[in-house]
């Protein structure tokens, strides 16, 4: 079992398993988390947002939604989620994209996280495709207007998903500080491996939240230790988790 820490704003990628559960953790709440996927023997198939959102019948993703390839063949099914309604259509923040729309220069995003760790498993810019948005709102009018909404996600929030295939996983923790899907404050970095909450198992649901950003968030595989992914087959209660805190 894998366990980690995402610092604040940082990238992670990793590969799922079949069978495995990656368990998503917001740890101080409001952060939002890029996400892409691809079939881990051959990431030319990977996450496709049309096929995922037909499927579903909704651009906003829980439980029981699978993650659609390019094929249209599941990578992910969503087994759990506390927050409900992730988005689907707003895409990563980038450093050109801050330049258009909110004219600074030189303030990287999720698509240079996602470059960095694509890189890592011999993938680059033409990889790179309309991500989900954990815990992250683009709530959409009837006259079609939608925008980013800001941060709701408590403290502790989860989002576990079942790997279908085997998957490569990437994440980046989102660093936006100019529209509200972090609530536009810079948070803390991580803590050093075991400072923070880690719970096994089911998370404590909750309202609330604190108005920072950039917070370093847990996930996790039940077949490691700290970023919460399982060599279960995705099963989960009480019996077979503990919950544990460091802090």
């Amino acid at each position: 079992m894998l366990d980690a820490i995402i610092p604040a704003g940082a990238p992670w990628s990793g590969i799922v398993g079949a069978g495995e559960v990656l368990r998503i953790t917001d740890l101080e709440g409001q952060q939002a988390v890029d996400f892409l996927c691809y079939n881990a023997a051959a990431p030319e198939e990977r996450y496709h947002a049309p096929n995922t959102m037909k499927a579903a019948g909704s651009i906003f993703l829980t439980t029981g939604h699978k993650l659609y390839s390019d094929i249209a063949r599941p990578i992910f099914t969503i087994i759990e989620d506390q927050f409900g309604g992730h988005d689907t259509i707003g895409g990563c923040c980038s450093a050109p994209s801050n330049r258009m729309l909110y004219g600074v220069a030189n303030c990287p995003g999720c698509r240079e996280n996602f470059l960095t760790a694509l890189a890592r498993h011999g993938l680059g810019r033409r990889d790179i495709v309309p991500n989900i948005n954990w815990f992250m709102r683009v709530p959409v009018g009837g006259d079609g207007g939608a925008a980013i909404a800001p941060g709701i996600s408590p403290p502790g929030c989860q989002v576990a998903l079942r790997a279908e295939m085997d998957a490569l996983a990437v994440i980046s923790n989102c660093p936006q500080v100019k529209n509200p899907c972090n609530r536009g404050v810079r948070g803390k970095s991580a803590r050093t491996h075991g400072s923070s909450p880690i719970l096994w198992g089911r998370c404590p649901t909750g309202g609330g939240g604190q108005d920072q950003s950039r917070r370093p968030l847990i996930f996790g595989s039940i077949k490691a230790a700290s970023i919460a992914v399982s060599t279960s087959s995705g099963c989960f209660s009480t019996s077979t988790f503990q919950k544990r805190s460091t802090r």
